[in-house]
């Protein structure tokens, strides 16, 4: 009886599994492989994720002022540099050249009318200066006259005493004299006022020189006008300024648009790159120029080559709306990040392509020696 009753309880044990022990041994080396590898990589890697692709957008600006007339593109169209995108409706630019060009007109023909005085006033002043001189040429032979007529009285003056002459040719010596002196005082005034005549003159032709002078100036100051309104006219077709992708468009024909107010957006082809933002603490090691692997979150599957090309001179928070001012308040030390720009190897790369700003992405930094 004893037997049969001890029996079953040697049955009912069974042998101690080692299921667990093998679990466990195969979780600790697959996590300490994990973690050397991890370790390894760290110490020749630098990785963040808070990174993206950035790209140039050249914005879509009017220079003038004026009412749509036509909208020559559509949203996300594939345009080219000088392809038309909108048109101006450009009556009133029209009438702005065509007032400029009137003014032109008008102050050609000022300037003619002051030209056609000069010529007059040269042969006026040639005249004048002609007088002078022949006037001149009377003084000195008044003055020759003179002086015969002045020697002859002399003599006749001591003949006069000793009575070897008339009265009578005494007299006709002394007036002679006289009417000499007469004459060359006239010459003389005659001389003073063909001067005075020449001044006058001269001052007119500076007058009529000033006129051509203004309206010559005015001639180049309408041409300005003319230049201008055709600049202005020539603004009311906007074109596009780079090779690109149009961003949303949102207008209208018949809107009226203000110089300066942003319309759309371009963004060029193959003009981007990407911008990581690292940890300060994870600088240490980094140097332009180092190999970069980009991994864009849209295409897991391609990964991309870059190049560090250069640092933000400041974090991201100094640049923000409102930089933290860390002498003011309770201090709470938060590791920085700076912008690092990370350019692609192979720009003319057709898998870039689909990339687009914004794209979020995960650089891999090859700081290895």
């Amino acid at each position: 009886m004893a037997n049969n009753q001890t029996q079953p309880a040697e049955e009912t044990k069974k042998p101690k599994s080692n299921r667990f022990a093998i679990v466990f041994g195969a979780l600790v080396l697959v996590g300490g492989t994990y973690g050397t590898v991890k370790y390894i990589h760290g110490q020749k890697h630098e990785e963040t994720d808070d990174a993206q692709i950035e790209s140039l957008i050249s914005p879509v600006i009017p220079r003038v002022a004026g009412y749509i007339k036509e909208v020559r593109v559509i949203d996300n169209q594939m345009v080219k540099k000088g392809d038309t995108l909108v048109i101006l409706d450009d009556k009133d630019f029209v009438i702005k050249l065509e007032e400029a060009e009137a003014a032109l007109s008008a102050a050609q023909s000022n300037a003619s009318v002051a030209g056609a005085g000069i010529p007059v006033v040269n042969a006026n002043v040639s005249s004048a200066e002609s007088n002078i001189n022949t006037v001149d040429a009377q003084i000195e032979a008044a003055k020759v006259n003179l002086w015969r007529a002045t020697q002859d009285y002399n003599r006749y003056a001591n003949l006069i005493k000793d009575h070897t002459i008339t009265q009578q040719q005494y007299e006709q010596a002394s007036a002679a004299k006289q009417t000499a002196e007469r004459q060359l005082d006239v010459l003389k005034a005659q001389r003073q006022n063909a001067a005075r005549q020449t001044s006058a003159i001269g001052e007119q032709r500076n007058v009529y020189a000033g006129q051509v002078a203004a309206a010559n100036a005015s001639i180049k100051q309408r041409q300005a006008e003319i230049d201008a309104a055709k600049l202005n006219l020539s603004y009311t077709v906007i074109t596009a300024a780079v090779d690109g992708q149009v961003s949303r468009v949102n207008l209208q024909p018949g809107q009226l648009l203000q110089a300066g107010q942003s319309l759309f957006n371009i963004v060029p082809e193959n003009a981007i790159w990407v911008v990581g933002n690292f940890k300060e603490t994870q600088l240490t090691k980094m140097k332009i120029g180092q190999k970069v692997t980009v991994s864009v979150d849209a295409y897991p599957d391609n990964d991309f080559e870059g190049i560090v090309t250069s640092f933000s001179p400041a974090t991201g928070s100094k640049f923000s709306l409102l930089p933290p001012d860390n002498a003011s308040g309770n201090f709470v030390k938060v590791v920085q990040r700076l912008p690092v720009k990370i350019d692609f190897v192979y720009k003319k790369d057709e898998k870039l392509k689909l990339l687009r700003a914004g794209m979020n992405v995960t650089v891999d930094v090859h700081v290895a020696n």
